[in-house]
């Protein structure tokens, strides 16, 4: 009797793959050999354009290392192995290093030589793939390559980076030098005044005071120099499920894509602490582990991904014409078609004080980073519809009650039957109707408090809760398209025709910020896929003819796109 493999040994087989002779052949013909000395370093944590490389003979040690210079082995690679991970499909920086410990030769494959393997050779392909992302998360979860943060755990500089790196799939560490010894260690050479928290210390010693995501991003080599003479053939605004879905049926398809995304992949949908109702995933799937698989399919593809990058204006360049993107650090992008994907943002209510708390008590999405920040305390979280009820499962299982408050009279009419069964089985969730916040309180140091009242009675309550999260809805991320003038309904949401095109040829939209659409996971995955059918068409019949923009869709406002005024 065949014994079958026990969970553990079979995820190593699947991360660490023996090729055989025939499969090394076979990656062959897509690289070349070189051969290094014994001592000699195949690459460093921070190399870049690092594709794939097929052990052939000798041994190859990876090491991963952090900012505080510890080297902890990772694999020792043998003569079969395949050495990379998901860092290889684009060329981003390596984040493991990897020696000769004797003479070797091996197969070296440049990014798009790996692209281009895993397209032609299926089988191996599907095995190569598998291991570069089994390795990837073993990377996430020990910290390795990444940034080490600094600053105390509660601190809204070190939630919101942590948060961006998580949500881009990127490893770091984190450390409170309160309780850290290594921490503390550390700020004896750096010395930081109170501004400079949080700190983010590179792999090769590079020291970050307070940054922005953005200047992380850029340290980090996630941000690439846009090249404005070059023209896609579509240029996506969004990563959310419909623009990544978009990527990878064009990019699959022969055309040359790149996708801008202010934040992160994934969308409000990568937030979904599990998302259950998702066709093919009867036991669920976390957003981000379905938003991520997509994200290394588009890759695969060779699309070009940019992230952060904040999109302020679009020029449209009329029918058969190019289309210019703006970003908001000078960068420029150019396509022949568009794809608004960019989706919605997340709503604020009228509440005072609410923007002086943000990412202090205030919160507009779940992860574990912010049920870390809230671990047994009692939250409170506003929303009815299903985004709120997910969150309020999974905070369950980390706060030590979670009130969940809504206007009206209860969860029927917006939340999916599931989720309403699940909170009202769970004694950790209390529901809370005809109930709203009316005010905030805290200091410099974040929120301390809210007050609600029960709009029945008009009683108000105060309570001593610091956590707070809102899931009221979102307003389509459309203002900029004001300098393109496409045309909105009423509620600002982008109009299109049956073909999911604008009012402007070359244009289109598909997703949350399009008008009429289902707001559903599965719903902006197809459009994804159907929009491209749409482009070929448009790029097949208007070539390099000029025309000008053609009459508002019905569900169109009068007026055109202009930027909308935020909320309180």
């Amino acid at each position: 009797m065949t014994e079958t493999p026990r969970p553990r040994a079979q995820r190593h087989d699947q991360m660490f793959p023996i090729l055989n002779e025939s499969e090394i052949a076979r990656v062959a013909r897509f690289g070349e050999r070189r051969r290094y000395a014994a001592g000699v370093a195949l690459f460093r944590t921070g190399d870049v354009g690092i594709g794939l490389l097929v052990l052939v003979s000798g041994r190859v040690a990876i090491a991963r290392h952090d900012a505080t210079g510890r080297a902890v082995p990772v694999a020792d690679h043998e003569p079969g192995s395949i050495i990379g991970e998901t860092a290889g499909l684009s060329g981003k920086p390596a984040l493991v290093d990897g020696v000769a410990v004797e003479d070797c030769e091996a197969i070296v494959l440049a990014p798009s030589d790996l692209r281009a393997l895993l397209v032609a050779d299926a089988m191996l392909g599907e095995r190569i793939t598998r291991a570069l992302i089994l390795r990837r998360v073993e990377l996430i979860a020990s910290g390795a390559g990444g940034p080490l943060l600094i600053a105390p755990a509660d601190h809204p500089g070190r939630v919101a980076l942590a948060n961006f790196l998580s949500r881009n799939g990127l490893p770091f560490r984190a450390l409170d030098p309160a309780v850290d010894q290594d921490a503390r260690d550390l700020l004896t050479t750096i010395h930081p005044a109170a501004a400079d928290y949080p700190l983010a210390l590179l792999a090769d010693g590079t020291v970050l005071r307070a940054p922005s995501e953005t200047t992380l991003a850029q340290a980090l080599g996630m941000i690439g120099q846009a090249d404005p003479s070059k023209i896609y053939d579509v240029a996506i605004v969004g990563a959310g499920p419909a623009g990544l879905a978009a990527s990878v049926y064009a990019a699959s398809e022969g055309l040359s894509v790149v996708v801008l995304d202010r934040r992160s992949f994934g969308g409000q949908a990568g937030a979904s602490a599990r998302i259950e109702n998702y066709f093919g995933f009867p036991t669920g799937i976390t957003g981000q582990a379905l938003t991520a698989r997509g994200f290394v399919q588009a890759q695969k593809f060779g699309v070009e991904i940019a992230i952060p990058t904040t999109i302020t204006a679009l020029t449209c360049g009329g029918a058969g014409g190019v289309h210019r993107l703006d970003a908001e650090d000078g960068r420029r992008y150019c396509a022949r078609a568009v794809i608004v994907a960019s989706g919605a943002r997340y709503r604020r209510p009228p509440i005072g004080r609410l923007a002086e708390f943000d990412g202090r008590g205030v919160w507009y999405w779940a992860s574990p980073i912010e049920a870390q920040v809230c671990s047994r305390q009692e939250v409170v979280l506003v929303g009815g519809g299903n985004s709120a009820g997910q969150a309020a499962v999974f905070l369950a299982q980390h706060a030590s009650k979670v009130r969940m408050m809504v206007r009206g009279p209860g969860l029927a009419e917006t939340m999916s039957r599931y989720l309403i069964d699940r909170i009202a089985a769970d004694p950790r969730i209390d529901l809370m109707p005809h109930t709203e916040i009316v005010r905030l309180h805290g200091d410099e140091t974040g929120l301390r408090g809210l007050t609600w009242r029960d709009r029945i009675t008009g009683e108000e309550t105060s309570a001593p809760i610091r956590n707070l999260f809102l899931f009221i809805g979102a307003d389509p991320a459309s203002d900029w398209l004001a300098s393109c003038g496409v045309a909105l309904d009423d509620k600002g949401f982008v109009a299109t025709d049956g073909s999911l095109e604008t009012d402007h040829a070359g244009i289109f939209a598909i997703g949350d910020v399009r008008a009429g659409s289902v707001k559903r996971v599965g719903g902006a995955i197809g459009e994804g896929a159907a929009v491209v059918a749409r482009i070929h068409a448009y790029l097949a019949h208007h070539g390099e003819e000029q025309s000008e923009p053609r009459s508002p869709p019905p569900n169109a406002r009068l007026e055109k796109a202009r930027p909308h005024k935020s909320e309180p």
